[in-house]
């Protein structure tokens, strides 16, 4: 005990300017106290200022009742602090405040509890909080939760929200079933949206969250999230979206219906013996209706839904799978109108390079089989439900250094034998065996190296290396590539005599601080043809897709027999921290034009952010169109351009991003995100975000824009955000532009 004066009066012990009574657990200091030793109640007046050195909660009150015995007692006008939980999430604000509370009185119960009456909850700073949470009564747990009854939650003042109970986690791992805050919207296409939500924590192991959906024009959607952990070596995860719309008001008066659901599934589990297995499940109704009501343009976009489960093990260099997986590909948003590859199932066996000799010429052997039962369909063409294929590709190899110069040969064989094959281009139940023997050498030269000084603002040195490299490949025993029903990537495989050369140059920078960074690269390959027919494998006018072509561009250039494929260059530049470019061209000798190019470039400088990318895919007629009457500037003009017509569809869009501002910068931010199609002379998607931070919420507005396929909608959407704790409204943190 201190004070400036004390007395004494048996049990009692009187305080007087200045008084602190001080103990393991808390601190008590006011103006006067009086204190009873025989039942440890002491009675603090005057600027009393209490605090708890375990919770490391903070509280200041006009007077004080407490029991220093129990710690328990009352505290009258009172006001203080206690530490929040720091959870960063995206889309959430963080905030080093804690949580500020200020009620008529309050009292602290036994296991570090407290009831606040007439109170209000905040992190903002005082005395103009941004929000605040208002309520009759709050039952507060420091570092664990905070229960407020009859609450009123009001920015700047305004109610806005009545909560009869509002419940928020205080602790490091909270779960706790409860209803989410509700959430408002509206969409030119589905009108105003409502929605709220509700968590049901089953257990420790088992939880579920299900939101509904109100759209005033569309109907109900549903949406279903159902997590577990039922061992400690495995979990799961099931999502299921959909919504039974009422339809697409059409001009005519009609409505088209463009409902529909999807189910996501995801699973893991450690089992005995060192095997695992994986499953991820995808399943979409309608291609029609993803595109209608995803909330993201890159999943409305795109058109393929795969499913893939399997058991597997590895141990010393080898690798056996069990796998079960479906591939769907949506032509189009008409019913049935799609690819869907199946393998039902398919084990695998395989050995990653494994070293068999070492004393004079190390020699390693690798090798790749699986047995399946395939299944293709799609429309006007289908297998059988079950294909046999048997696949079994062993190869060996070895390395050479002589100086600087690295020789890697190889050599191998491939057997595949197919339970149904195409013979006049229809699905025939004949067989068909493909044989193929391989052999390759990769040659990597010495580097060509320079150091020299670097301009003052790019750093201290620069180191420029130019890398060349050669590679040979040759394929022979393929005679019946257009008789091989085209399951996966390996039916593509046919035969060929290549030659690869390629060049790399790279500019390596020492900046004054002595960390070195790639700030420059730059590919460029072509690959010579040494069998320009490909064991028969082209077919003049008809575009093909080989192997050879997959390793060198994604893009397709084969329609005609070649001895030479296009220039691939792709450039790669950061010269500083903060700014990036990347660009890719695909130069065609045979056509003597860009056939494809690519350009992406980021630049970040310190509040303001620039991203723009260009992709383009060049209207290229295919072989021999004139002479099949096909006219091609007709052919270019026409958007899309019929089948069978170019030799890929072509494509001219332009991205840009610009913006202002950071996910916890204090104040305005703003960024807009465009992509335009100028092929169809649309602006496809649009989306202009403005964001004010404050040092404890942050409040956020959105436009978008959908216009592709059958959507054309405007969407307005609103998030408000409490730093650390949550946000509500319609604005989802992955549609965020920051």
């Amino acid at each position: 005990m201190k004070a400036e004066v004390q007395e004494a009066d048996g049990p009692f012990r009187r305080l007087r300017g200045g008084a602190e009574i001080e103990t393991s657990d808390m601190l008590l200091t006011a103006d006067e106290i009086d204190y009873n030793e025989d039942t440890d109640l002491a009675e603090a007046r005057g600027h009393v200022h209490y605090k708890n050195y375990t919770s490391n909660e903070e509280l200041f009150a006009d007077r004080v009742d407490y029991n220093l015995k129990d710690n328990t007692g009352n505290f009258y006008t009172v006001r203080g602090s206690a530490p929040g939980k720091f959870d960063p999430r995206p889309g959430v604000p963080t905030t080093g405040n804690p949580f500020v509370f200020r009620g008529d009185w309050a009292e602290r119960v036994k296991d570090n509890r407290y009831f606040l009456y007439k109170g209000t909850l905040t992190n903002c700073t005082y005395p103009n909080p941004w929000w605040y949470l208002q309520a009759s009564k709050f039952d507060i747990i420091p570092n664990d939760r905070a229960l407020a009854y009859k609450s009123v939650f009001r920015m700047k003042g305004v109610p806005l929200l009545y909560a009869p109970v509002f419940y928020k986690a205080m602790s490091e791992s909270p779960r706790r079933s409860g209803f989410l805050t509700p959430n408002f919207g509206t969409s030119s296409k589905r009108g105003y949206m409502f929605g709220i939500g509700y968590y049901w924590a089953i257990n420790r192991s088992f939880d579920v969250l299900y939101r509904p959906q109100y759209f005033t024009q569309r109907g109900l959607s549903h949406m279903v999230d159902f997590r577990g952990k039922p061992t400690q070596r495995s979990d799961f995860n099931v999502f299921v979206y959909g919504i039974d719309d009422k339809g697409l008001l059409m001009e005519d008066g009609t409505r088209q219906k463009q409902g529909g659901y999807l189910i996501s599934a995801t699973g893991r589990t450690e089992m005995p013996k060192g095997f695992y297995a994986r499953v991820n499940f995808n399943y979409l109704s309608s291609f029609l209706f993803r595109q209608s009501f995803t909330e993201s343009f890159n999943e409305a976009v795109f058109s393929q839904v795969n499913s893939i489960g399997y058991v597997g093990k590895d141990w010393s260099t080898f690798h056996l799978y069990g796998v079960f997986q479906e591939l769907e590909n949506f032509q189009s948003t008409n019913e049935g109108d799609k690819v869907s590859i199946r393998r039902l199932p398919q084990v695998e066996f395989a050995s990653r390079p494994r070293e068999v000799n070492e004393k004079v010429l190390p020699v390693w052997v690798e090798w790749t089989s699986s047995a399946a039962m395939m299944r293709r369909t799609q429309p006007l063409y289908q297998t059988r439900q079950f294909v046999s294929r048997i696949d079994v590709m062993p190869r060996v190899m070895t390395s050479l250094h002589l100086w600087d110069f690295h020789l890697t040969p190889w050599a191998g064989v491939r057997n595949t034998l197919y339970g149904q094959s195409i013979q006049n281009n229809a699905v025939s139940d004949q067989g068909v065996n493909r044989f193929s023997q391989e052999f390759g050498v990769e040659l990597v030269m010495p580097s060509l190296v320079k150091v020299f000084d670097a301009p003052s603002w790019l750093g201290r040195q620069v180191k420029h290396a130019i890398e060349p490299r050669a590679v040979f490949h040759a394929v022979r025993g393929i005679d019946n590539f257009n008789q091989v029903i085209r399951f996966e990537e390996s039916e593509v495989y046919s035969n060929t005599t290549e030659l690869e050369i390629s060049l790399t140059n790279r500019f390596w920078v020492k900046r004054k601080d002595g960390a070195v960074w790639d700030a420059l690269t730059w590919d460029v390959a072509q690959r010579r043809y040494f069998d320009p027919n490909f064991g028969g494998a082209i077919i003049p006018g008809q575009r093909t897709v080989l192997q050879t072509g997959l390793e060198l561009t994604g893009y397709s250039f084969f329609d005609r027999p070649r001895n030479y494929s296009p220039v691939v260059s792709a450039l790669r530049l950061n010269p500083r921290p903060g700014f990036g470019l990347e660009a890719r061209t695909d130069y065609d000798p045979l056509r003597g034009r860009i056939i494809n190019n690519s350009l992406s470039a980021d630049v970040r400088l310190s509040k303001y952010f620039v991203s723009a990318g260009h992709n383009m895919v060049t209207c290229m007629p295919l072989y021999g169109a004139e002479q099949r009457g096909i006219d091609p500037q007709t052919v270019c003009a026409t958007t899309p351009q019929p089948p069978g017509t170019v030799l890929s569809p072509v494509s001219n869009q332009f991205r840009g991003m610009i913006g202002l501002g950071q996910d916890n910068r204090r104040g305005w931010n703003a960024g807009f995100l465009a992509i335009y199609d100028y092929t169809v002379r649309t602006l496809q998607y649009a989306n202009a975000q403005v964001t004010y931070n404050t040092d404890c919420c942050a409040y956020a507005f959105q436009y978008r824009r959908f216009a592709f396929g059958t959507r054309n909608e405007n969407q307005f959407r609103l998030s408000f955000a409490i730093a650390n704790i949550g946000s509500f409204g319609t604005l989802r943190r992955q549609d965020r532009l920051f």
